[in-house]
C-alpha cells in the first residue's frame, strides 16, 4: 500500500461511525502483532520510544523519534500516526519542518503538543501555540497526501488544571488547521463530553492515567473518535518481563510461562 493511499484509509478511519481504537507499538515485532491482532491503524508513543533506549519520556531528540518511527511505518501495512511531542523546536518555521520530516518518514499524521519543556511555564501562550499549529497545518496541506495534524492542549497533563483553558486552546488549534484535537489527562468523563461538544473535528482520548481512562463504550457515547493508549502497552509488557524476572531471580520458578506465548504462536505474528 503507498503512502498516498494509506493516508486517505487513516483519514477515513477518522470519518467513518466506527470509533478508532489506535494502539502504540514499540518496535516492529509489536507492531506486528497488533496488526495481526485486527486493528486498523497504529501510533508511536513518546514514552515508549524513550524507553526502547533507555531514556525516560522527552529524552529523545528528533531524529531519534523519527527513526524509531520508520520502524513502526516498516513493520506494517497499516497507516501510522507518530507522538512528535512539541514539535522539537519552538518556533514555528520548526514545527513545520517536523511535519515535512514525518511525512518523509512514511508517516501519515502526528500531533503537535503546545507543551514548553519548561517546567515553570509549561505551556506556550495561547496565540504562538496556535501559530505553531497552523505552520504545521501548512505544511501538512503542502504534502501530496493527506496527512493528519493532531494538535494536543497538555493542560491536565502539566498541571494547569484549567478546563475551560485547555478547550479555548483546542478551538484556536481547529480553527488554526488542526484535524485531530487532544487533551490527555482530562479528570472524567464530563470534562470528556465538554470538550467533544466544544469542537467540530475528531477528538482523541489517551487511555493511560489510572481512574481517568473509561470504556470503550463509554467514550464512544462522549463523543470521542479515537482511543490511543500511550505507553500503557510498553508499560504492561514490561511489567510481565519485570514479574518473570523477579520470578526467576527470588523464587527459581518459572511460571510465567504458563500464559506466555509459545515460540510458534509468537512466530504467527511476524509473518
Amino acid at each position: 500500500m503507498t503512502q498516498k493511499e494509506k493516508a486517505a484509509r487513516f483519514r477515513a478511519l477518522h470519518e467513518s461511525k466506527d470509533i478508532l481504537l489506535m494502539p502504540n507499538p514499540w518496535d516492529a515485532g509489536s507492531a506486528r502483532l497488533l496488526a495481526r491482532t485486527g486493528f486498523t491503524a497504529l501510533a508511536t508513543s513518546s514514552s515508549a520510544s524513550a524507553g526502547v533506549l533507555g531514556r525516560r519520556d522527552g529524552q529523545i531528540r528528533r531524529v531519534e523519534a523519527l527513526s524509531h518511527a520508520r520502524l513502526i511505518v516498516q513493520a506494517t501495512d497499516l497507516p501510522v500516526s507518530a507522538d512528535m511531542e512539541n514539535g522539537f523546536d519552538a518556533s514555528p518555521a520548526g514545527v513545520a519542518e517536523t511535519i515535512r520530516l514525518a511525512a518523509e518518514t512514511g508517516l501519515v499524521g502526528c500531533s503537535i503538543e503546545d507543551f514548553t519543556g519548561d517546567k515553570d511555564k509549561p505551556l506556550y501562550e495561547i496565540e504562538l501555540a496556535a501559530e505553531r499549529i497552523a505552520a504545521a497545518a501548512e505544511a501538512a496541506r503542502a504534502l501530496p497526501f493527506a496527512f493528519t495534524l493532531t494538535a494536543r492542549a497538555e493542560n491536565f497533563f502539566r498541571g494547569r488544571l484549567d478546563l475551560d483553558d485547555a478547550i479555548k486552546r483546542l478551538v484556536a488549534y481547529e480553527k488554526a488547521g488542526a484535524d485531530v484535537l487532544f487533551a490527555p489527562a482530562l479528570p472524567d468523563l464530563t470534562a470528556v463530553r465538554s470538550v467533544c461538544a466544544a469542537v467540530g473535528k475528531p477528538v482523541n482520548f489517551m487511555v493511560g492515567v489510572k481512574g481517568r481512562s473509561h470504556s470503550v463504550a463509554e467514550l464512544a457515547g462522549a463523543g470521542v473518535k479515537r482511543i490511543s493508549f500511550a505507553s500503557t502497552l510498553y508499560r504492561a509488557a514490561m511489567t510481565g518481563l519485570l514479574n518473570a524476572a523477579v520470578e526467576i531471580k527470588d523464587h527459581g520458578t518459572f511460571t510465567y510461562l504458563d500464559t506466555t506465548l509459545t515460540g510458534p504462536e509468537w512466530n504467527t505474528f511476524l509473518q
